[in-house]
């Protein structure tokens, strides 16, 4: 785990410096070694909530700790696993949502990357770095804060048991918690995302997430089987649209606002991304239903776009909300006169 101080100091003074590579192109080799890592620390974030979740789940099956509220879910053992419970059960499901919706945005992002290197079509390869590009803050902050969060709900899920190092759960919080700092932080990378990702070429980094989302809602939403998954969806999606008009206008006429608002508009983006993300897994889990192939595991599947679209992506509409509000108590100096 992470045990080392971070205090390390080191001191260049009177040392001989020499230049690598072409003169004035450093911060350029640098970003390019720094948006690898960007995504590598996203999967870190991922990985240490996935093994939170498995651990957190198995503890809440053997767990036995008073009875379910509509009766007892095992009359012959002493209390019911805590799994009965609703609010153990909120939390493992904001866990796994997480994780599996994190791991279809890791893997298409990983795609693309193969895609922007290895397609024989120049535009092919353009479109596919474009998604990149814009994914790389969303990846690294997103996948770091809601590991550090899952982490953090998988000691809660084990009680003051978690709190201590013989399970091994405080450990991955500790872990985890270092990812939201590493390759930049993940206010900088909000920062990236509005500077830098929203307005490049007139909005053609937005395109790539857009589009495709926009054609997925078309296909989709007058099959009555997928409304519950579509319908929210479009929903919050719609919001996101707005919102990054906003963003674009407010940036023009107040920097300040559109920075204030910066890490509330990653996150909302991020929670729409995975929207999509969980709304294509559970239509493709119903057509494999339908199909008769692995039924249980696309049932699962299914459930667990229903609980992300039902209890999570609304988190948008507060962000949205808040955000637009713009910065104005946020820079007003009398915050901190006293």
């Amino acid at each position: 785990g992470i045990h080392a101080s971070p205090t390390c100091v080191m001191n260049y003074e009177n040392a001989t410096g020499w230049l690598v590579g072409e003169k004035h192109k450093g911060m350029r080799a640098m970003f390019t070694m720094m948006n690898a890592a960007r995504l590598y620390v996203g999967i870190q974030g991922l990985g240490l909530g996935e093994v939170a979740y498995q651990n957190a789940l198995a503890y809440a099956n053997e767990r036995l700790q008073g009875r379910s509220v509509k009766g007892a879910k095992f009359p012959d053992k002493p209390a019911d696993p805590i799994i009965a419970h609703p609010d153990v059960r909120r939390n493992l499901l904001l866990m796994r949502s997480f994780c599996e919706g994190g791991r279809a945005l890791a893997l298409e992002t990983a795609l693309m990357l193969d895609l922007s290197r290895h397609h024989p079509d120049a535009k092919e390869r353009e479109k596919a770095d474009d998604y990149v590009q814009l994914m790389t803050p969303i990846v690294k902050s997103w996948l770091t804060d809601g590991g550090f969060e899952v982490t953090n709900l998988g000691m809660q899920i084990f009680g003051g048991m978690g709190y201590i190092r013989e399970t091994g759960m405080e450990q991955y919080a500790r872990d985890a918690r270092i990812a939201q700092i590493y390759e930049g932080t993940n206010g900088i990378q909000a920062l990236d995302l509005v500077g830098r990702k929203l307005s490049y070429n007139m909005g053609r980094y937005l395109r790539r997430f857009f589009h495709p989302a926009s054609a997925f809602i078309e296909q989709h939403k007058d099959d009555p089987k997928t409304k519950d998954l579509i319908k929210p969806f479009a929903k919050y999606f719609s919001m996101l649209q707005q919102t990054t008009l906003w963003m674009a206008k407010s940036g023009v006429a107040n920097p300040e606002d559109a920075m204030a608002a910066a890490s509330e508009y990653l996150r909302l983006f991020a929670l729409v991304v995975l929207g999509y993300a969980w709304c294509r897994m559970g239509v493709a889990g119903m057509q494999q239903i339908e199909k008769g192939r692995d039924v249980a595991f696309h049932e699962a599947k299914l459930a667990n776009a229903r609980f992300y679209l039902a209890k999570v992506l609304p988190q948008a509409a507060g962000l949205a909300s808040s955000l637009t509000t713009g910065g104005k108590t946020i820079m007003d100096d009398k915050a901190f006169s006293a």
